[in-house]
């Protein structure tokens, strides 16, 4: 008898790669998705013109604002509040010409624990 657990079979690519693309397509979706909202909340903010590399740094601190505007949770933290204060001042500061970019990207990088 013949044990079947060491034998392979082989796999069809045509069905791993039509049963990959729909996810893939709906990531692609959801991602630009996204990313236009960000966007817009920039420019709404009147932030549009900052560096990308300022953007990626408060990226997470601006979606959950916006998340907080549109109702779906409430955030009463005095450390949240605390945060958005800092952001608000660092970003300031490096449109006023305060500070260099390196600064506000430094002062308000959030170290993993």
């Amino acid at each position: 008898m013949m044990n079947n657990a060491l034998s392979t079979y082989p796999q069809n690519q045509t069905e791993t790669a039509l049963f990959a693309l729909p996810i893939l397509k709906r990531i692609e979706r959801e991602s630009r998705e996204e990313f236009n909202e960000m966007q817009e909340a920039f420019e709404l903010i009147g932030w549009s013109e900052l560096p990308d590399t300022l953007k990626v740094e408060i990226h997470d601190d601006i979606k959950f604002m916006v998340e907080e505007l549109k109702g779906r949770f409430s955030s009463c933290d005095p450390f949240v509040k605390r945060r958005r204060q800092t952001v608000n001042y660092w970003v300031n500061c490096y449109q006023d010409g305060i500070c260099s970019l390196e600064a506000a990207i430094k002062a308000l990088k959030v170290t993993s624990l």
